[in-house]
This record gives structure tokens, C-alpha cells and sequence, in this order.
């Protein structure tokens, strides 16, 4: 019986790790990969990739990224490596934006207009996303409930709660009156 309970137990947890659905980012992996980048010329390079894959460290930290990091990642939203500090150029239909990885969110800025940046910012206590704008005002996005459900107040202010998924998103856009079809381009 005790055998068996165990065996379960193995069963519940190997699954639960296995069923995440969750690629991750691999920060670990990564952020070695590219210490590696930056330590020397391709020979030195070359010569540490070799080292590191004797001595398995690129594989200890790729499986550290698969089994843990990544599962982190998935459960709580965020990567315990993010690249914080990085910034990515995204191009919107208003122009060209900088996205800057912090350790609580994002700071987004548009080209031209450095001056107003926007801050996208998690408050893991309240579970909520707000948006700082660059004078220091504050607006709850949304928030995160118990239950994996997602909750953001509408143009009018009344709240509503949406699942986190393709129809949560379509119950969200038909309530503010946007379309769901989306165009591939």
C-alpha cells in the first residue's frame, strides 16, 4: 500500500512537471550562453564551449531551465533570470518602441518621445499590473485572482472578470467593442 502511494505520488509530480505546457525562456542557459559570447575571441570561445560541455555545465543548466526555472516561470509569470536591464526595439503601428526588462516589469518608451516613458510594473502582493506614467500617476491594469482568473475595470469603470485565454480575450474586446478578428501580416 505504502508502495503504491508512492508510486502515485512519483506519477502526480513527474506530471505535473512534464504537463506544464510551458517553453520558458531559458534564461540560465542563456545568460551562459552569452557570458560565454562575451568573454573572448571565437577560440577562447570555442575552447570554454568545449570545457563546458566535459564538464557539464551547459547541460546542468539547461536541465535546470527545463525542470525548474521554466516551470517557475510558467506558474508565477515570471523568469527568476529575466533579462533585466536588456532592451528591445518593437515596431507598433504608431511607430518604433523600446522595451526595457526591470526586475518588477517593463519601461516603454517611444522613439522621439524619451521623455515619457511608461512603466508597466507588477506588484506581486496585490498580484496586479499597473501603468506609472513619467509624471509618477498610477493606474491598476489589472489583477490577477486566486482562481487564474483576470480581473481589469472597463472604460466606464465597472469591474470585469475574464479567463486568461482566447475567449476570456474575445469576452474582453466585444465588452470594450473591439473586433477579435485578427489579420496576419
Amino acid at each position: 500500500m505504502k508502495k503504491t502511494k508512492m508510486t502515485v505520488l512519483c506519477a502526480v509530480l513527474s506530471g505535473s512537471l512534464l504537463c506544464t505546457s510551458c517553453i520558458g525562456s531559458f534564461g540560465l542557459w542563456n545568460n551562459l550562453k552569452d557570458w560565454n559570447q562575451s568573454i573572448g575571441n571565437k577560440f577562447v570561445n570555442e575552447v570554454v564551449f568545449l570545457a563546458f560541455h566535459l564538464i557539464p555545465v551547459y547541460e546542468v543548466a539547461y536541465i535546470a531551465d527545463v525542470i525548474v526555472l521554466n516551470s517557475v516561470e510558467f506558474w508565477s509569470g515570471s523568469n527568476p533570470l529575466a533579462d533585466v536591464g536588456k532592451v528591445k526595439t518593437v515596431k507598433g503601428e504608431n511607430g518604433e518602441y523600446m522595451v526595457r526588462t526591470n526586475e518588477d516589469g517593463y519601461t516603454i518608451t517611444k522613439k522621439g518621445e524619451e521623455d515619457k516613458p511608461l512603466d508597466l510594473v507588477y506588484n506581486a502582493e496585490n498580484r496586479t499590473w499597473n501603468a506609472v506614467t513619467s509624471e509618477g500617476e498610477s493606474y491598476e491594469l489589472i489583477t490577477i485572482n486566486e482562481d487564474g482568473t483576470i480581473t481589469f475595470k472597463q472604460a466606464d469603470g465597472t469591474p470585469m472578470t475574464v479567463s486568461p485565454d482566447l475567449q476570456g480575450l474575445a469576452t474582453a474586446r466585444a465588452a470594450s467593442g473591439q473586433s477579435l478578428f485578427l489579420a496576419a501580416r
